[in-house]
């Protein structure tokens, strides 16, 4: 289409002055437009190549990144329930982060193929759990030599099922069936649904921390570890590379030589590598965002839901503005195993009341200190609780528990009789997740305020015609305490957060230099 100019030919869009004199009519104020300079347009053609090159290089890494990982099934156990879809942008979001042993490919440096093919031991075990607000971080420690029931798996490789095992080591799971077994067996473990998965071998924590240019680690006497080929002097050291790595394998270096001491020096590594690279900008410095990703996608096992740009950029975006106050380090509650004390099982009831905790999505990190305020003026006298319009003691209530604990329904039974509601009975139902206040005709302000007694939300209240009385089906969202959504925890759960120094490591006696 031609654009039609004021005053011009309609056909030709040319001035008509200038049709008819062959000669251009330059106005007193006016000269004839000068061609731009060679220069100016080599110029303009250079920088359109520039922003046309960016953006397919942009294209190219992005792919070169999802071409990095390689892929495996998310869960593999045979007894999975449908799980909802959720959003990695805005949903609670969980991501088992896990360490593997092996020395199949190139990681065969690190010892023969027959010490551990395939997917190998877990090495480490973190639960990487991202509020929906997107303002907390938890990474929960599970210990290697934890044993707890194994449920039966797929194999992904081989295409056989693995017989569920009632007690063995958790960290055997990835040998029995891949990531995926991890993954179901620790959603067992915890009643939680894990999202997604990343697995890295050996050479991902050597990379990775070379493109930092080293990570802070501190120990408190000079040590040499002849197994890793650990060694620090006393104080405050930057590990990269082998050293990097030795620092995260050393069995026997740290404290009592224990897998819980291990563990206790690498969540001090990783809060340190969170602090280096939030405060040192990393995040927004594209090259090096970049280059950590290729570093880690390198030598990565993701999940097929992960396994895509936008989901990576998602959690990327969520990850990249969190304080590192909210960065918490935690061990799952333990205790030695009383059959084999060179094992540890989960301790009861701190374990559940973490999970909880996680399942609601709470906030685990310690609250700042209140300020000191002027003193409050005398409080309101408070105001008596209004009589409900029936007899508590008379009203047939049922405590249903979902959550497979053996106590959970006489606690909350018991709780219930001591504020009145006395006709009581208890039973049990299939696992459920969330909690429900049931109710059957005209007992609606009854469920109303048993929820209440509880902190039930009302969304959580429905009637159910099948109902006699009121129905509490205790789900695994309500596993421990009587308050609703707010699980009591131990008083020292989170060991560090990511905004602490450098903590230093306690060096095995047998290991001093």
């Amino acid at each position: 289409m031609v654009r039609r100019r004021q005053g011009g030919d309609r056909q030709t869009g040319r001035s008509t002055s200038s049709a008819t004199t062959g000669q251009p009519q330059a106005g007193r104020h006016f000269r004839a437009r000068r061609r731009a300079p060679r220069w100016l347009k080599i110029a303009a053609s250079a920088v359109a190549l520039i922003l046309v090159a960016a953006i397919a290089l942009a294209g190219i890494l992005f792919t070169r990144l999802q071409g990095n990982v390689q892929v495996a099934d998310l869960n593999l156990g045979t007894n999975t329930e449908t799980q909802a879809t959720v959003s990695d942008s805005n949903d609670p979001l969980q991501i088992l982060i896990m360490g593997t042993d092996t020395r199949d490919g190139t990681n065969g440096e690190y010892g023969s193929s027959d010490d551990s093919t395939g997917f190998g031991n877990s090495d480490v075990m973190m639960l990487m759990n991202l509020s929906a607000d997107n303002k907390r971080v938890s990474v929960v420690s599970f210990p290697r030599d934890l044993m707890t029931a194994i449920p039966a798996c797929r194999n992904s490789k081989t295409g056989e099922t693995t017989e569920a095992m009632a007690f063995a080591q958790l960290n055997s799971a990835l040998s029995l069936g891949g990531p995926g077994c991890t993954v179901a067996a620790i959603n067992d473990l915890t009643g939680l649904h894990i999202d997604h998965f990343m697995l890295a071998d050996f050479n991902a924590v050597k990379d990775l921390s070379n493109t930092l240019g080293g990570v802070e680690v501190c120990v408190d006497h000079a040590m040499r570890d002849p197994d890793s080929g650990l060694e620090l002097p006393a104080g405050t050291s930057k590990v990269q590379g082998e050293q990097a790595l030795s620092f995260l394998r050393t069995r026997h270096g740290f404290g009592d030589a224990s897998d819980l001491a291990r563990i206790k020096a690498q969540q001090a590594f990783l809060a340190s590598m969170t602090h280096k690279i939030k405060s040192e900008g990393t995040l927004t410095d594209l090259p090096k965002v970049y280059g950590i990703a290729d570093a880690v996608t390198r030598n990565l096992t993701i999940d097929k839901g992960l396994a895509n740009i936008g989901s990576m950029i998602s959690v990327a975006n969520r990850l990249k503005n969190v304080d590192l106050a909210k960065v918490a380090f935690i061990t799952a509650p333990w205790a030695p195993d009383p059959s084999d004390q060179a094992r540890v099982v989960l301790l009861q009831p701190d374990a559940d009341n973490l999970f909880a905790a996680l399942r609601a999505d709470q906030d685990l990190t310690p609250a700042p200190p209140a300020a000191e305020t002027a003193p409050a003026t005398a409080p309101a006298t408070p105001t008596a609780p209004a009589t409900p319009p029936y007899d508590r003691a008379l009203q047939p209530i049922t405590v249903t528990d979902a959550t497979g604990q053996l106590t959970r329904s006489s606690e909350l039974a018991a709780a219930l009789g001591a504020a009145g509601f006395t006709s009581v009975t208890q039973g049990s139902a299939p696992t459920a997740t969330t909690t429900q206040v049931l109710y059957g005709p005209d007992f609606q302000d009854v469920a109303t305020d048993v929820a209440a007694l509880f902190g039930i939300p009302a969304g959580q209240i429905a009637p159910s015609p099948s109902v006699t009385g009121v129905q509490l089906l205790v789900g695994s969202d309500f596993a421990s305490g009587t308050a609703f959504g707010s699980a009591p925890l131990p008083q020292n759960i989170v060991s560090a957060t990511a905004d602490q120094q450098v903590q230093c490591q306690s060096v095995n006696p047998l290991y001093y230099q």
